[in-house]
């Protein structure tokens, strides 16, 4: 466990400690952190997609959301697969906890079809019911970031061993599509695994939430972005991702992030005014 910052949350800004999620919950949980922030004026951000559903579980000053899904007011939520941005707004301060997930684990611990959520936001009490107000509560009255993260790994951990495994076929095809970064032809998923492509269409719409297609091109446009950022060149990064041009990357970037590769990659990302 990572602290970044001390507890108090005093200081203007954003402090978090980064948890080590549990042996049930480490195979579905990319990362999971207790934060704290506050400002004195509004903070705007844009979030670009990832192939991974997030889970806030915050009390405190709701966040301001404007995607394709439209505009909210939340502190807790949970934001399914996109393919686009998502444009957010801090005001006020809040604390809470968030968790990135893979597909299938948000389709174990949310228990609904991931296409309900694709490009959307959500309330975790519209999708959670009673199970996540009552969450909610204990973490906001439990003291100390540690033992916050300690009692949502043994809530998560438990309703996700409690959960229906994934189906194993799809997971096969997303880990043949992350490990190509999206550069796996749909149909050769599809062959491979000996369905239509409407059938494996239908499936990836149940447990990871958006159609291959679209997936793999969330995939590719983090493998592009994390190229990007490491200093080397927008020609080589559009050809060794499979974009057929430079130009191609540049209109996939404006379509997900809202920005050029240059714009996207620069050390203060702009954020809308």
């Amino acid at each position: 466990m990572h602290d970044d910052a001390n507890e108090t949350g005093a200081a203007e800004g954003l402090s978090f400690t980064v948890g080590e999620p549990g042996s049930l919950l480490r195979p579905h949980v990319t990362e999971m952190s207790a934060y704290s922030e506050r400002y004195a004026l509004p903070r705007a951000r844009r979030q670009p997609p990832f192939p991974g559903i997030v889970m806030i579980f915050g009390f405190g000053a709701p966040l301001a959301l404007s995607g394709p899904g439209g505009d909210r007011r939340l502190a807790s939520f949970a934001a399914g697969l996109h393919d686009t941005y998502v444009d957010t707004v801090t005001a006020g301060t809040a604390e809470g906890l968030q968790v990135d997930l893979t597909p299938f684990g948000a389709r174990r611990l949310l228990g609904v079809p991931l296409r309900e959520l694709a490009n959307r936001v959500v309330s975790l009490e519209e999708v959670l019911g009673g199970w996540a107000t009552t969450t909610i509560e204990r973490l906001a009255e439990t003291p100390g970031r540690a033992a916050r993260l300690a009692l949502l790994d043994a809530v998560l951990g438990r309703r996700i061993g409690e959960a229906p495994a994934p189906d194993r076929r799809v997971a096969w095809a997303w880990g043949r599509l992350v490990a190509a970064r999206g550069a796996v032809p749909v149909a050769s998923l599809a062959a491979e695994l000996g369905w239509s492509h409407r059938h494996l269409v239908s499936r990836f719409h149940d447990q990871i939430g958006l159609a291959p297609k679209a997936a793999a091109r969330v995939l590719r446009f983090q493998h592009a972005t994390g190229r990007l950022r490491s200093g080397l060149s927008a020609a080589d990064t559009a050809a060794a991702c499979g974009y057929y041009d430079q130009a191609h990357m540049n209109r996939d970037f404006r379509a997900m992030a809202g920005a050029t590769p240059g714009e996207m990659t620069a050390p203060a990302f702009p954020v809308p005014g």
